[in-house]
């Protein structure tokens, strides 16, 4: 085993060093994990043009990797040894609040890197903080008694296993969260690896029918989301999108709306609150938006509206997702489009971004290549 660990370390807004890290010590609670894959989501776009600080970080929280070392107390507790390809959550939890006791580690204050200057999420946490590989882009990861790992099913490449936390947050946001079950009409608003997971989580739970829209940029994306079970696409810059909308639902509207858009302004807010149905709707949204001015509440009150916000996975959500790349059911090689070396992470993060490489959907870093 190398002595010293090579990541890509961001270390200021939009710039990369390549660093060396020691290889750590492993105590008998803990674990190294060698890395294989590390996903690159729309997530890494925004905070790697805007840190929330300038310390440096080794990004990098959609991770897979082979248990290169293991402590006999980490065997004992986790259930994995050696040898084994693995999915490690990027919540790192205290394991005794009572969000932890409840199975929500992802609401854990020892994952809020925002607020906690303390907490430990891989892709977030300071790689000032020993033993410093706290992320994906690195060719080791550190794994401590409180990481949250699961098993690879045997047949599904590292590669493919990259596109767990998207879909994992697909049934988190779609079934759990929006209630998307058999016979439901939903509007995905949104075509990248989010909306993608999404239209297929929805189509496996029964869907009737699914609305995907973005832009013109999109094309690709789009053309993707038919091939995964998208009923219909609409480019909302040529076509009228709730005009659409209502034609192919006879005026009637959808059940759900899933707002993949990740934050991007108030139109989308407003367009799926119009596109839902006369009552009873339901709307998911995700990202941040700093204000909503004449936000429409008497629409939302007068057509009983839930409205709930997406945050993250849950640990039934990852093994649900985990089952369905297993299961082969969808061509779902079309969202993991582009590889990248680990000295081309500037690269590959701007390509999601729209901003590199053209038609980039999920970027899998491979950090030995």
């Amino acid at each position: 085993m190398t002595e010293k660990v090579l990541a890509a370390v961001r270390v200021g807004p939009s710039k990369t060093e390549i660093r060396e890290y020691p290889m750590p010590d492993i105590p008998a609670d803990a674990a190294l994990m060698k890395m294989e894959v590390a996903g690159i989501c729309g997530t890494d776009v925004k905070l790697y043009a805007h840190p929330m600080s300038n310390v440096p970080v080794i990004m990098g929280h959609e991770n897979i990797g082979i248990i290169a070392k293991a402590g006999a107390e980490f065997t004992a507790r986790k259930g994995f040894k050696e040898g084994d390809l693995v999915f490690v959550e990027h919540y790192v939890m205290c394991g005794k609040c009572e969000w932890c006791h409840s199975g929500q580690y992802r609401h854990c204050e020892n994952t809020d890197w925002r607020s906690n200057p303390d907490g430990i999420r891989y892709g977030y946490t300071s790689a000032e903080k020993a033993p410093h590989l706290w992320g994906g882009f690195a060719q080791y990861v550190y794994l401590p008694w409180n990481a949250v790992l699961h098993a690879v099913p045997k047949g599904v490449t590292p590669e493919l296993a990259g596109l767990v936390t998207p879909m994992a947050n697909g049934v988190e946001w779609s079934l759990f969260e929006g209630g998307v079950s058999y016979d439901s009409t939903v509007l995905i608003q949104g075509p990248g690896q989010q909306g993608l997971s999404q239209t297929v989580i929805c189509k496996q739970a029964g869907a009737s029918l699914i609305i995907v829209t973005g832009t013109t940029k999109d094309a690709a994306r789009m053309a993707v989301a038919k091939k995964l079970g998208a009923d219909h696409v609409i480019d909302v810059q040529k076509e009228d999108a709730l005009a659409r909308i209502m034609q192919i639902t006879g005026g009637k509207g959808v059940d759900v709306v899933l707002d993949c858009t990740a934050g991007a302004g108030t139109t989308p807010i407003l367009l799926g609150i119009d596109a839902l149905k006369r009552k009873a709707g339901t709307i998911v949204v995700q990202g941040e938006m700093a204000e909503f001015p004449n936000f429409p509440l008497g629409k939302v009150t007068v057509k009983y509206i839930t409205i709930k916000s997406a945050r993250g996975h849950s640990y039934k959500a990852c093994e649900l997702a985990l089952a369905q790349l297993a299961s082969r059911r969808f061509p779902l090689e079309l969202i993991t489009t582009h590889r990248f070396g680990l000295k081309d992470v500037d690269l590959a993060i701007k390509s999601v971004g729209g901003a590199g490489v053209k038609d980039v959907i999920h970027a899998s870093l491979m950090p030995w290549e």
